[in-house]
């Protein structure tokens, strides 16, 4: 077992490094990260032109952070299972459809949650 190490702030400075190049990455190569992105944009956009509550944003802002986190440890999975297993393997293909399950479980709540705070603004914005 490794001895502990003494807390580092530069340690601690690196660490913020290494994770602000992973979202880098992921917004830059994984396409889903794109388009999450853009629907983020559009959501926050909307959430700015609505007005929305203090606590509607914070329930924008966490389905937000839902979809993309659960998308960040998909790609994660994804490239991991691909240096595993670079060949097809039955339960691979199952790691990385649960993975992408969970993605889409999301998605789907994010869409609801949007339809539920949207819709009636947009809808008393209209008439």
């Amino acid at each position: 077992m490794e001895k502990s190490q003494k807390f580092s702030v530069v340690n601690r400075l690196k660490s913020f490094k290494y994770a602000f190049r992973g979202l880098k990455f992921f917004f830059i190569h994984d396409h889903n990260g794109r388009l999450h992105f853009i629907a983020a944009t559009i959501a926050i956009g909307l959430s700015c032109f609505l007005h929305l509550s203090a606590s509607e944003w914070m329930i924008i802002l966490l389905i937000i952070g839902a979809v993309i986190v659960t998308e960040m440890i998909n790609a994660s999975i994804e490239k991991l299972a691909d240096v595993v297993s670079p060949a097809y393997h039955p339960k691979i293909k199952i790691v990385k459809d649960v993975a992408a399950g969970a993605v889409l479980v999301a998605a789907f709540l994010a869409v609801i949650i949007g339809g539920i705070i949207f819709i009636p603004k947009l809808l008393s914005c209209i008439s």
